[in-house]
């Protein structure tokens, strides 16, 4: 039995005016995932606690089937898993995304104070970012001298993470209790009272401040300037956490995996279940991706791997932004260059299951992240036919099944009722 499992995420949304009342889902050209809805089963899930944030760190953890209520510790070490970095018994990981924040205009939100004009600096280059957290290090280095196991690391673009190395007679001075904002939660609102919380959220916040003038007047940001884009003027921390202790995947539900992503994130989970992991040139995690050559790496994966696991994040960057045509566009290009292509190539290996589910709603009109349920289908060898012939959120509601917590969804798909 072959297993293909496909994340398109934060595709799943609310009627939109602009579509007629319609969701993406339903405005979208789907004749894949709709032929899969007819011949497979469709429904409900959430993979969200509702003590845990509504991010994809908590539901893809569960899309992959982990409960996050026993495995979540926080976003950063999961990041930090994908880069190889390991994170010792007293040791953390903190995200640090570059980020463009600007004067609001009076009679806005925050009537005039500071806003989060771009959670990812204009999609700043790694190059670009490696420099700018090159600068960070030395304003940390200078500026709090009495700091000491902090490094920088640089990720990929905008997305980069802060470690802290500790020992049990010097721990790091933050706490499970620490919370911070998202950056993508706070798109064109005001920052002023979304600074972190909890113990170690002074640091954490001094942090933050000082960046700005690490980065102010750095010839990379002159020069993204002058060439009209956007400068990163602060890093954001947030996603702290320590190390996550996984149960293998291939001990817990017995099978081998590969995944295929663009984003650390997923390339973190992939890591810490012990899965291989596929990268894909052209895949960049953005709504310029390379859908197709997605595709077809999946198709290759098949050949060795029992369980190939292809996540989109072009969805859920057009919800970010705000634009309901070019999250139309990712549904569309998803179904027509990857759920097609690899539906048709399970049917000629014979016994296989396909299972097609985004991590979390990301709604256009809030720009964000959400828990609540999404819709799935199922389909493949032993999966009977419901009375559902599209694949949308209302179909997954009439068609009367829903599984939760959202972890045991992949039992149910592997046939195992969840039990693991």
């Amino acid at each position: 039995m072959k297993y293909v499992i496909v994340i398109p995420d934060g595709a799943a949304d609310a009627p939109q005016e602009a579509l007629g009342g319609r969701t993406p889902f339903q405005a979208a050209r789907t004749p894949a995932l709709d032929a899969l809805a007819a011949r497979g089963r469709v429904g409900l899930t959430n993979h969200v606690p509702e003590s845990l944030p509504p991010g994809s760190e908590v539901a893809c953890m569960s899309l992959m089937g982990y409960d996050p209520l026993v495995y979540f510790t926080g976003r950063a070490p999961i990041e930090a898993a994908a880069q190889g970095i390991a994170l010792g018994p007293h040791d953390w990981a903190v995200r640090c995304n570059l980020v463009t924040i600007a004067q609001g205009r009076a009679g806005q939100a925050g009537d005039g104070g500071p806003v989060m004009e771009d959670f990812t600096a204009g999609h700043i280059s790694t190059a670009e970012a490696t420099e700018l957290l090159a600068a960070c290090q030395r304003g940390l280095a200078a500026e709090f001298p009495e700091l000491s196991g902090w490094e920088f690391k640089p990720g990929v673009s905008y997305r980069n993470l802060l470690i802290h190395r500790g020992t049990a007679s010097a721990p790091a001075p933050l706490a499970r209790d620490l919370r911070a904002t998202p950056p993508h939660d706070l798109m064109d609102k005001p920052v002023a009272d979304a600074f972190p919380r909890g113990f170690g959220s002074r640091l954490l916040a001094d942090l933050m401040a000082r960046s700005s003038t690490w980065l102010a007047d750095h010839p990379v940001n002159k020069a993204r300037v002058a060439a009209g884009r956007r400068p990163a003027t602060h890093v954001w921390l947030w996603g702290v956490g320590q190390a996550p202790a996984f149960e293998p995947f291939a001990a817990k539900y017995g099978l081998t995996g590969t995944m295929i992503t663009a984003v650390d994130l997923l390339r973190g989970l992939a890591a810490l279940a012990g899965w291989k992991r596929r990268e894909v040139e052209g895949a960049t995690g953005y709504l310029d991706t390379d859908y197709a050559a997605k595709g077809r790496a999946a198709i290759d994966e098949l050949a060795r791997a029992d369980l190939v696991c292809v996540h989109v994040e072009a969805p859920d960057e057009a919800s970010h932004q705000g634009n309901v045509a070019e999250k139309v566009k990712a549904i569309e290009e998803i179904d027509a260059k990857i759920v097609g292509p690899i539906a048709a190539h399970l049917e000629s290996l014979g016994a296989h299951r396909i299972l097609v589910c985004p991590d979390h709603p990301t709604f256009i009109h809030t720009k964000t992240h959400s828990r609540g349920r999404v819709p799935f289908v199922i389909a493949g060898t032993g999966i009977a036919a419901g009375q559902q012939t599209t694949f949308d959120e209302a179909a997954a509601a009439a068609g009367g099944t829903v599984v939760e917590p959202g972890w045991k969804l992949m039992g149910t798909f592997f046939g195992q009722d969840g039990k693991r």
